[in-house]
Formats: structure tokens, sequence, C-alpha cells
């Protein structure tokens, strides 16, 4: 039956069509992918989570016509993206977490012919928690199984996580 309530759904809709985010990644690849780039957007909500839109370019099977693949997408400790990556930390959690349970594990993103775009909505964390770390792309999916990180290959892309207010 139609009501005329907003729904979470409608609310996340309008932030994403109308509003500035709160905080933003701009992501860049590695010297093995230097055409990787994108945006990571994190919207903190009236729902007491954040909503984030993670929108790429220039994923690797960008020139295999028709193609599709998994890469894994995190929040990593630190936002330093320097040396290939190497230096983002592990995945971004609270004492005791444990894989996939981390506050930085996130929905792999589906790379269509180089492209992804997504949006989800998660309770794991807070804008405040989150500036100064890294979101970063991986080369495979996430197993969602293996620890610590879910095996989920070498790091291919990086965005510093910035205040955007």
């Amino acid at each position: 039956m139609y009501t005329d309530q907003l729904t979470p759904k409608i609310t996340f809709s309008q932030l994403l069509q109308y509003e500035r985010p709160q905080a933003a990644a701009w992501i860049h690849g590695g010297s093995a992918y230097p055409r990787l780039s994108g945006l990571a957007k994190f919207y903190q909500t009236n729902y007491g989570g954040v909503l984030v839109e993670v929108e790429v370019f220039g994923l690797p099977n960008i020139s295999e016509g028709g193609s599709s693949n998994f890469y894994a997408l995190h929040i990593h400790e630190f936002g330093d993206c320097s040396d290939d990556f190497s230096k983002t930390g592990s995945h971004y959690a609270r004492p005791g977490q444990l894989h996939p349970d981390h506050a930085g594990d996130m929905p792999p993103l589906l790379g269509n012919q180089g492209y992804a775009w997504s949006a989800f909505y998660d309770k794991r964390f807070r804008i405040d928690d989150i500036i100064g770390k890294s979101v970063v792309i991986h080369l495979s999916r996430d197993d969602f199984t293996s620890q610590p990180a879910g095996d989920s290959g070498v790091k291919i892309g990086c965005g510093e996580i910035k205040r955007t207010t």
C-alpha cells in the first residue's frame, strides 16, 4: 500500500541529488592502473548512519567489451596514499572487530567494462570517525572470510577522506 511518508530510500535519494556530502575522497590509481579515478562521497543521515556513494572509472577490465568484475572496497586506517598505497595500514576497525565486521569493510564494487557506481547505507561509522583515513580499491573481490582482510589482492586505487564543509 502506498503512503506519503518519507522512507529512508526517498531521503537517501534526495541527499544524493540535492545535498553536498560532509566528506569525500578523490580516488586515483597507482602505477599499475594510472587511468583509474573516482570519487567517494559520505553523507551523515538522520538515521544515525552514513550514506556512501562511490563512482569509479578506469578499472582494470575497461578494454574488455561486455566485461564485469568485482573489486574490494575498504576504508583503511591511514590517509597516506603514497608509494602505491603501501602506507594506508589495515582496514579501519574498532578493537576486537574481525573481518568482515570491520567498520571499514564495505560492499564490493561491480565494475562493468571499467566503470562502477554504488551507493549504500552504513551504521558502523560516523563522518568524524573516518576523516583522515583512506578509501582503497583492491584488484580482487573480498571473500568476506579470510583473516585479517578478505584476501582481496593488491591495492589499485586510493583516496584520502577529507571534510568538505
